[in-house]
């Protein structure tokens, strides 16, 4: 993949931050904004310039190594908005590894203050960089919590050194991390960020990023989606880590315009994304895939301001697996207002690669082909593993996951991606960076690659790749492994059976079987979320889910639970975090409202759990003449039940 400049006259820079002042020195870029804030709640629009952001990034970066030295890891905890966009460009100028964490509330501990003592713990950070506000908070909860994890992450709080935004931006004095021997912030080979991934399928791990392989990334992703200065970026995705901070290098390596809003600003009114876009004419967007059905079913109100979708030119979706008939719904749905199938950009991405993997967009092409129900997110080239063709930039191979070997086309692998792009491992864990980063197929000199942990298929002429799922997530239908099926399979056909009654993008498929030998599909479990509000027979939805799994994918299902809402763990990106789901299962810490257990074949119920229980499993009992006795989590909670016969 080329990543040349768009312009020859103003050549690539090693890394992002070095971009900033040769767009603040033009007098086309000078003035021009480069970040924009929306806020939701007040309607107010605030704008950055690149000469605005050059000085504050200049300024921040001097304060900072007025306290700290090059080199040092710096928490960063700031507010979403404008001060966290300077103040990660100041971090890379001032030479720091910046370690990104979305601030969680200093006075309700929960997973999000497990993750910021994960952070504290292992990139033992030099200070932390929050709003003045938010010290305060931490400062008083810090003098009033003792023992346990609270305990012990608020004695680390305590011990850092904390200084406010606010004071960061001040002017005090000349001079500047720019010495007369020159730029003195990170090099192409300094790690100058923290990313954690995920924690989809584990616990998040930290990836050093280098300052180099992220302006590559990025380089890629602007040839990738043919960004240019003209280009206007909306997006309300997280700005700490993945695809929402990657666009923010992206931005600056662009000399475009990024629009900013709030990631709970959408969660609470889902059509605000299309109103940016429309009020700014924005010609690229990047948003999780589960966002589409989100918008279509929170964000049609004709109540709404009108929508104009017509400049969009990259709708890029993230997050796989992408199902065609959801994006097809969405194209339909909004295509009155403009929008054009050409924009639709499927795309793929890790943190171990930075973010930006590949996409299968190409300009004016629409007609993107499926399998199995998914949208491809990348076209590659033909394979150059026997041959003497010079490979693309980002190299994906789709490979026998025991062996290393190449698969044939049309053959199911895992994804292997080797880049300058790939990051440096994991920090503190050399040996999980080994085996992951340093990936190498058999009979190829050079390239290391890094197992993606991503299962994927190449079909076609024209070499389309579909990320059909997680090699973690995959469930085994017999003992052998021989039947297998990937766990959002299940957990899309368990919506669709009951879409009015079951919140999108929570429910959750997995195997509770601790024993292989005796796995059966029985052990399939379906946890599900009940819309607020849902009423009706609780029993009667958990057939139709299990009834529609079978149906749709010849799965049997063993359990169906119906929870609360917010009951299924996710990420920060709001991915599905299944091996969490499974482990709070077992141990009894779902607040359920309703289970029910099948017998394996005939689909006879075997027991059941919550407001209607007792009165179905006793008719139950009555019909059958036999005893039923079934136990639902902790012995606190069993539920027996003996026929009256």
């Amino acid at each position: 993949m080329c990543t040349e400049n768009y312009d020859p006259c103003y050549p690539d820079q090693p890394v992002v931050d070095r971009y900033l002042p040769v767009w603040a020195k033009l007098p086309a870029f000078a003035a021009k904004p480069a970040f924009i804030w929306a806020d939701d709640a007040t309607s107010s629009r605030t704008a950055l310039t690149y000469s605005q952001l050059d000085s504050a990034v200049e300024r921040m970066a001097r304060n900072l190594l007025g306290t700290l030295r090059r080199g040092d890891a710096v928490l960063v905890l700031a507010s979403p908005g404008l001060c966290l966009v300077k103040l990660l460009f100041a971090c890379q100028r001032a030479g720091l590894t910046a370690v990104p964490v979305i601030p969680p509330d200093p006075a309700r501990f929960g997973p999000a203050h497990a993750h910021l003592l994960r952070a504290v713990s292992q990139t033992r950070p030099s200070a932390a960089v929050a709003d003045a506000r938010y010290i305060d908070a931490v400062t008083r909860t810090a003098a009033s919590v003792a023992g346990g994890e609270s305990g012990r992450l608020a004695a680390m709080l305590s011990r850092l050194r904390w200084l406010a935004v606010s004071e960061l931006e001040r002017e005090r004095g000349s001079g500047g991390p720019a010495s007369a021997a020159g730029y003195v912030g990170c090099g192409p080979d300094d790690v100058y960020l923290i990313q954690y991934t995920s924690g989809a399928t584990g616990v998040p791990k930290p990836v050093m990023v280098t300052a180099g392989s992220a302006a590559h990334n990025v380089r890629a992703a602007r040839k990738a989606y043919d960004l240019c200065p003209g280009s206007v970026v909306v997006s309300w995705l997280p700005q700490y880590h993945d695809c929402g901070l990657m666009f923010l290098l992206l931005t600056v390596v662009a000399g475009a315009t990024c629009v900013l809003a709030a990631p709970d600003a959408f969660v609470r009114r889902p059509r605000l994304w299309l109103e940016l876009v429309t009020e700014f004419r924005a010609t690229c967007t990047p948003v999780p895939s589960f966002a589409l059905p989100l918008v279509l079913r929170r964000g049609r109100s004709a109540h709404g301001r009108s929508l104009e979708l017509g400049s969009l030119r990259n709708l890029i979706l993230i997050n796989e697996p992408i199902y065609e008939s959801c994006v097809g719904e969405f194209v339909q749905a909004f295509g009155r207002d403009g929008l054009r199938a050409t924009s639709i950009s499927p795309s793929y991405g890790l943190a171990e690669n930075c973010t930006f993997v590949s996409t299968a967009w190409r300009g004016a092409c629409s007609d993107l082909p499926s399998y199995m129900k998914l949208l491809p997110s990348a076209r590659l080239s033909p394979p150059s593993f026997s041959s003497g063709n010079v490979g693309p930039e980002i190299e994906i191979a789709v490979v026998d996951e025991e062996t290393g070997e190449p698969v044939e086309d049309g053959m199911e692998g895992e994804i292997w991606v080797s880049s300058p792009s790939n990051a440096s491992g994991y920090l503190g864990h050399p040996s999980a960076s080994r085996e992951v980063f340093c990936a190498r197929v058999p009979g190829r000199a050079g390239a290391c690659f890094v197992r993606t942990g991503d299962r994927g298929v190449v079909k076609g002429a024209e070499r389309y790749l579909y990320v059909v799922g997680r090699s973690a997530d995959v469930i085994a239908l017999d003992a052998g492994g021989r039947r297998r099926v990937h766990a959002h399979y299940v957990e899309t056909a368990a919506f669709g059976s009951a879409p009015d009654r079951l919140r999108g993008g929570c429910v959750a498929a997995f195997t509770t079987s601790t024993t292989p030998r005796s796995l059966s599909q029985t052990d399939v479990a379906v946890v599900a979320e009940l819309q607020k509000g849902s009423g009706g027979d609780h029993r009667v939805l958990c057939d139709r889910i299990r009834e529609a799994v079978w149906r749709e994918e010849g799965v049997r299902v063993g359990l169906v639970v119906l929870v609360d809402g917010g009951q299924v763990p996710k990420t920060t990106s709001g991915k599905l975090r299944r091996g969490a789901a499974r482990q709070m299962l077992l141990a009894g810490k779902l607040r359920v409202v309703f289970e029910a257990r099948y017998d394996d074949g005939d689909g006879s119920v075997a027991g059941v759990r919550g407001n209607e229980g007792e009165e179905m499993a006793e008719a139950s009992a009555a019909c059958s003449g036999t005893d039923i006795a079934t136990a639902f989590g902790s012995a606190s909670r069993r539920l027996r039940l003996q026929s009256f016969l």
